[in-house]
């Protein structure tokens, strides 16, 4: 019984380990002009990776439907960007023309994460 148990807890570790670190959805989206959406729920950003063309700004329209304290933020590494997000409502955010590269985005305790790369 004891064996199954111990199973039982290293599978639970396994998993909190795999979601919160190694896994990473690979959906992306690219800028056509208008706003890109991405919807914070379940732990990640969807999409959680964007293009965006160098030398042109861009809106990125979060909508936060996760309650949970970790997503009220998003902070962009390298972009001096900090905004809070309202649960259940949109909130824009402009990224002004960017040299080419790869800026990091996520929330406040580095759980939900993303990537802007600007081509």
């Amino acid at each position: 019984m004891s064996i199954l148990v111990n199973l039982l807890g290293l599978g639970a570790i396994a998993f909190v380990i795999y979601w919160f670190w190694l896994w990473r959805p690979q959906n992306a989206a690219r800028s056509a002009g208008g706003a890109i959406e991405i919807t914070v729920a379940d732990g990640v950003y969807s999409p959680n990776h964007i293009e965006i063309p160098a030398g042109e700004s861009a809106t990125l329209r979060f909508l936060r439907k996760d309650p949970s304290p970790c997503a009220a933020m998003v902070i962009f590494d390298g972009l001096n960007i900090s905004e809070e997000l309202p649960v259940g409502h949109a909130k824009d955010i402009r990224i002004q023309a960017q040299e080419k590269g790869v800026y990091k985005f996520n929330c406040q305790m580095n759980m939900y994460q993303g990537s802007l790369k600007v081509v």
